[in-house]
């Protein structure tokens, strides 16, 4: 695989430290990233997203989502229930797990649910005022020769 320098990029721009910082993280993670539990991320509207974790099995005291900084975590721990039960095949797995995402800057979780097996986190972008785009107004000023002419009389 060939490796990509970032640093061209730097020279010419200000205030992308948390991108580089992402970049970095991806490229330095394991190349074999945990596939349990199976989850989706869908955007449901122009500023909203939904993530859906899979987690047949559990219970909702049993599952866990934690927002730290820009950091979502998703985890989930069963109590051992295997000494009253016997299985012929056990099919379905309810290890515990921990799911991490990171969230950009102005998204919050506005709310979790869980249902039928599914674990669904809405989240929500809002973009403060002072980051939305604004129209400036132009003042005109006088040229000079108005302004002598004004001083002079």
């Amino acid at each position: 695989m060939r490796a990509f320098d970032p640093t061209p990029l730097f020279r010419a721009s200000v205030g992308f430290d948390r991108m580089a910082d992402l970049m970095d993280r991806v490229l330095a993670a394991e190349p074999v990233q945990p596939t349990y539990p199976p989850y989706n991320i869908e955007k449901t509207d122009e500023n909203a997203y939904r993530i859906s974790v899979a987690v047949a099995g559990f219970a909702a005291d049993e599952l866990s989502v934690e927002l730290k900084e820009n950091g979502l975590t998703v985890s989930g721990r069963k109590a051992d229930d295997t000494a009253e039960r016997t299985y012929l095949h056990r099919g379905i797995a309810t290890r515990a797990f921990e799911r991490r995402f990171h969230l950009a800057d102005h998204v919050r979780v506005s709310g979790a649910t869980h249902a039928d097996g599914m674990l669904h986190i809405d989240l929500v972008r809002e973009i403060p005022e002072a980051l939305k785009p604004r129209r400036i107004e132009i003042a005109s000023t006088k040229s000079n020769a108005q302004l002598v002419d004004a001083s002079a009389a």
